[in-house]
């Protein structure tokens, strides 16, 4: 019987990582499949507590879950611990979950080098993985969200700033949700001028705020890349396997969902 994998979300069917990580199976010869979990909210602790007993290995979690991850969880990372969020359940044969992040760092991974100042926009799971990384690595870093309070919250936490009306800086990151909807508009965010423009976001055509950033001559790292980077790093995880990037990064370019 094949292991299984998937990836717990609501919304999820945009989500490339059946295409990619199931690439990535097929490339290292291991028998895994990955699957789409969408999951109301009423029912996600219920669902993740019967995932082992269901022939599941492990598991990502995206939008809106990585907070409640972190608080399901039966033991952490270190980093899953500092950052507050989980992305990535690893469930063991006695039924026990073990939560890690591998977004903060397939962040880093995408990014290069990082900058000196960065002005993170959004304050959820995604959000504290991209500033834990980052001021881990001796970035300065501001936080803006739409609500002033989950902004400080998060700086507080994490020993950064927040700012309403934030400054230029060299990195320019998007971990709100917007840009999920064709429809999405920029309107309100604070676009301030970046060299560097990184968009967690993608769908299936260019996100408003990536189309922004090229606009304006910035180099981007999009949503794909990022997506990429971290299901790398779960591989990993799960396996022990060193992850077919290259495969991967195919997998995730040519999928239409």
């Amino acid at each position: 019987m094949s292991a299984l994998a998937g990836v717990l979300g609501f919304p999820v069917g945009h989500s490339r990582s059946p295409a990619m990580m199931n690439a990535a199976f097929r490339e290292l010869g291991l028998d895994w499949r990955y699957v789409a979990l969408p999951v109301p909210p009423a029912h996600f602790d219920e669902t993740v507590r019967a995932l082992p007993g269901s022939g599941y290995r492990g598991a990502n979690v995206t939008i809106p879950y990585k907070r409640a991850a972190h608080d399901l969880a039966d033991e952490l990372t270190d980093a899953a611990g500092q950052i507050g969020a989980v992305n990535t359940f690893t469930f063991g044969e006695d039924g026990r979950i073990a939560g890690d992040n591998t977004d903060a760092g397939g962040f880093l991974d995408a990014l290069g080098e990082p900058p000196s100042t960065a002005l993170v926009l959004g304050a959820g799971g995604a959000a504290r993985a991209v500033v834990w990384s980052l001021a881990g690595s001796g970035v300065e870093v501001t936080v803006w969200n739409r609500t002033p309070e989950r902004a400080t919250e998060l700086a507080v936490d994490l020993g950064v700033s927040a700012s309403e009306r934030p400054r230029r800086a060299e990195l320019l990151v998007n971990a709100t949700s917007v840009g999920l909807s064709p429809t999405d508009s920029l309107d309100g965010l604070p676009l301030v001028d970046a060299s560097v423009v990184v968009d967690l976001v993608y769908g299936s055509a260019q996100t408003p705020f990536a189309r922004w950033a090229e606009e304006r001559g910035a180099r981007l790292v999009d949503g794909l890349e990022v997506l990429v980077r971290q299901g790398a790093r779960s591989l990993q995880v799960w396996t022990g396997e060193e992850p077919p990037v290259d495969v991967m990064r195919r997998a995730v370019v040519q999928s239409v969902v």
